[in-house]
């Protein structure tokens, strides 16, 4: 039971990390490895509860702070051409969610994204997991099988904060910066990449005295 309370917790914060966070699967392979004696599908039901929580209010967070008080009102209607589409293609994006929480890719800046958008998270938090309790399964199996297979004093050493890691949250965290800039309403019904301009005070005022001559 102290375990299952300690993963919870130990997920919980981790999923709550809006950036450079470990992967969750790594510490439910460090918990099938060490812990080979418990139940890997009560590790999972646990750990993608605390995920599910931790990326929710990741979300809600995005929501209420970028989107509600941070984000500019040109960026907010771009986005909310997003939410259109989304709102029009609900099964599309609750299956996305549930194949994406399958694969071990990191999850934080899906939410982020997805928070901007100001859509409801009950059911995309849903999918999610009951994807991520498929996929921390099978970690925490695998974790345990490889306890079987290796000599029980050996140590499996390795840091998550390689270059590789470094390079690919950058990568995503400038991503989500140009799914906010990005002319999705040009995209959508022209189906052509745009770079979004924002207009300029000084550029609508000389529109305007341009057409009033």
């Amino acid at each position: 039971m102290a375990t299952l309370a300690i993963l919870f917790v130990v997920v919980l914060l981790i999923n709550l990390m809006p950036a450079f966070a470990p992967p969750t699967w790594m510490a439910m392979s460090w918990v099938g490895f060490n812990v080979p004696e418990g139940n890997p599908v009560a590790f999972a039901v646990v750990a993608a509860g605390a995920a599910t929580l931790g990326r929710l209010i990741l979300a809600t967070f995005a929501r209420s702070l970028v989107r509600g008080r941070l984000m500019r009102e040109s960026d907010r209607q771009n986005i909310d051409v997003v939410r259109a589409w989304l709102e029009k293609h609900r099964k599309m994006t609750v299956g996305g969610f549930f194949l994406y929480a399958l694969s071990p890719f990191p999850s934080n800046y899906l939410f982020i994204a997805y928070g901007l958008s100001g859509l409801p998270l009950k059911v995309i938090g849903a999918a999610f997991f009951v994807g991520r309790t498929v996929s921390y399964a099978i970690w925490a199996h695998l974790g345990r099988f490889v306890s079987e297979q290796v000599d029980p004093e050996t140590q499996l050493e390795g840091g998550y904060l390689g270059g590789y890691f470094v390079v690919t949250q950058l990568v995503l965290l400038g991503l989500v910066y140009i799914l906010m800039k990005l002319d999705w309403k040009r995209l959508l019904e022209q189906r052509k990449l745009a770079w979004r301009r924002s207009l300029r005070r000084h550029d609508h005022v000389d529109h305007s005295s341009t057409t009033e001559r």
